[in-house]
């Protein structure tokens, strides 16, 4: 090998990746986290919507795979219209979910677990934005589609974690059967 591969090949195999993290102390903002990625864990780590497959609320679905297409309205009531959902276990669902409202809003589908997590991570960082395979964020007026395909039965929540918005009851509970 020629002698100016090595220092090449060296620090490409031997190197970590870096993330953009704030240093100890410093806060964080929507900034750190980029169009389509944000931090998930207290890490540091960016990630993207591709990473959110794993979940016990199901996975991003396919828009060929979807059996059915459910309209819903985020309020500034504080609340989902409709508030109560049910389907199958494994059946993809089209949301056509629209900000009704003069706020902003979130939609986001998760299990207890991961919408407390997402919670955690809302409270330091408000204005993060959202266009994951789990989670959108909404202007007011704005209509955006998820695709979501459900796993296994029980209960599955979306929320807005807007400041404020989940303590006031700002959530839709879909039932999986």
């Amino acid at each position: 090998m020629k002698s100016y591969v090595w220092p090449v090949l060296f620090s490409t195999l031997f190197s970590s990746p870096t993330y953009a993290s704030p240093a100890v102390g410093e806060p964080k903002t929507a900034e750190m986290y980029g169009e389509t990625g944000h931090y998930h864990d207290k890490s540091g780590k960016a990630h993207g919507a591709d990473e959110h497959a794993v979940s016990g609320a199901g996975q991003p679905g396919k828009a060929s795979r979807v059996a059915r297409t459910i309209r819903m309205q985020a309020l500034d009531t504080m609340r989902y219209a409709p508030e109560k959902l049910t389907v199958r276990s494994g059946q993809t669902v089209r949301f056509i979910v629209t900000d009704a409202g003069k706020l902003k809003h979130e939609f986001a589908i998760g299990d207890a677990e991961e919408q407390r997590e997402h919670a955690e991570m809302m409270k330091e960082i408000p204005d993060m934005k959202h266009n994951e395979g789990n989670a959108v964020s909404l202007e007011p007026g704005q209509t955006k589609e998820l695709i979501w395909r459900f796993g296994k039965r029980g209960n599955v929540e979306v929320a807005c974690h807007l400041p404020g918005h989940y303590e006031a009851g700002m959530r839709a509970i879909v039932t999986v059967r």
